[in-house]
């Protein structure tokens, strides 16, 4: 079992919009998509947690 231990890891490459996806396994396209899906998600609360700063801040202007 120690061969297998030794051996190096194959390193997961960062997704890159536009590239060759011909390459990449079932798997590794499901895990992309994955990525990628949190990535929205992460992107979608950013968003809206901005839009409502800003909301407040227009708000908060206007009664002034």
């Amino acid at each position: 079992m120690a061969i297998f231990d030794d051996e190096p890891k194959k390193k997961a490459r960062p997704h890159e919009i536009g590239q060759d996806l011909a390459l990449l396994s079932v798997d590794e396209l499901s895990e992309r998509i994955g990525i990628l899906r949190d990535e929205i998600a992460r992107l979608e609360t950013e968003l809206k947690s901005k839009s409502t700063t800003k909301s407040a801040a227009e708000a908060l202007f206007r009664r002034g």
